[in-house]
């Protein structure tokens, strides 16, 4: 879950490095949460004939931004630019592209976007001494 409030709180941070981690666990609980609020919809009728609720609708435009800027910073800890993110329009084949560019490992060491927010344990940093994710300097 913290990874998922992380996020969130980087409402709209398109700069930095997005860890493997912090962008499938975002995608997860979203999925998760969309999911629920799917079934909640029915519950109470306030589903459409297309498939998509009230809350759902509702959920899906609060976590859009959100959504795209951990794509985006996903994409920079791949060394790419954000742009890479427009591919995704193109039926089947971008997202395949996407796709494999969010599962592939980021680059170590610093890059063109920012530090490795893995530095801490690649280096060996001691546990806990800094937050899951980001770099301690």
């Amino acid at each position: 879950m913290q990874w998922y409030l992380d996020v969130l709180k980087k409402y709209v941070v398109f700069s930095g490095r997005a860890r493997r981690k912090e962008f499938w666990m975002f995608t997860l609980f979203s999925a998760i949460i969309s999911i629920v609020l799917s079934v909640i919809d029915r519950a109470i009728g306030t589903d459409s004939s297309t498939g998509t609720g009230l809350l759902g609708g509702i959920y899906s435009l609060l976590v859009l931004l959100p959504s795209l800027a951990v794509t985006v910073r996903r994409l920079h800890d791949t060394n790419r630019s954000g742009a890479w993110i427009f591919i995704g329009l193109l039926p089947i084949i971008g997202w395949i592209v996407l796709l494999v560019f969010t599962v592939q490992e980021g680059t170590p060491g610093e890059n063109s976007h920012g530090p490795d927010p893995k530095a801490a344990e690649r280096f060996g940093t001691a546990a806990g001494s800094a937050e899951p994710g980001y770099p301690t300097a």
